[in-house]
């Protein structure tokens, strides 16, 4: 089975490729950090594309190189969390980058190049665990690409579009804010219950840890 995840270089970007590659998967991981992409293409023996994803000709690109996707992840992310009176335009576009305007680009042009029956899985936020001083962009920006998801269900056919909502998990994220909450889920987890979740009948939302 043929998988592509960009944002492969974060914490829950990175054990999802490591899960689906110990499925036996053909991967493809995608992400801005040469350095860190090559290690982990090297480490799973996986094709890797350097991309940023808040550009439409990037991801563009990208795709256009590639067909026969069978599963598509979109695990980039930022939060960069600020009162909203110190809103500064470079955050707030680089927050919409990652976890709106990427998403969109790549359903865009990703959905015309999945298998039949392929799978797309987008890294979503949960409502009530976002809605927090400092976090209008990064809320707001999650509540759109859910929205985005759910009218990209509409329009695509044969084609399983699931919106993953994970409860806190542990990654470098936190570390905009301090350090992660008591009993915040490891990324490992999100993988796998991703993976397992492949292997069954789609779901619009997968609700991990409830």
């Amino acid at each position: 089975m043929n998988t592509l995840i960009f944002g492969a270089t974060g914490g829950i970007g990175a054990a999802t490729a490591r899960a689906f590659a110990a499925q036996g998967n053909t991967l493809t991981v995608s992400g801005r950090d040469e350095g860190r992409l090559s290690a982990l293409a090297a480490e799973l023996g996986a094709a890797h594309r350097v991309a940023d994803v808040g550009y439409e000709s990037h991801v563009k690109a990208l795709l256009e190189g590639m067909s026969g996707i069978d599963t598509l992840v979109y695990a980039a992310g930022v939060a960069l969390p600020e009162p909203l009176k110190d809103a500064d335009p470079a955050k707030v576009r680089a927050v919409w980058n990652a976890n709106y305007f990427g998403g969109l680009w790549v359903l865009k042009h990703g959905l015309p190049r999945l298998n039949a029956g392929g799978r797309v899985y987008v890294l979503g936020a949960r409502p009530e665990l976002v809605t927090a001083r400092g976090f209008t962009q990064y809320a707001a920006s999650k509540a759109a690409v859910a929205t985005a998801v759910g009218i990209a269900r509409l329009e695509a056919r044969g084609v399983g579009l699931t919106l993953v909502l994970p409860p806190a998990v542990d990654t470098g994220l936190w570390a905009q804010v301090g350090r992660a909450p008591k009993g915040a889920m490891s990324a490992d987890a999100v993988a796998a219950a991703i993976v397992q979740d492949r292997a069954g009948d789609v779901q619009n939302e997968l609700r991990i840890g409830d």
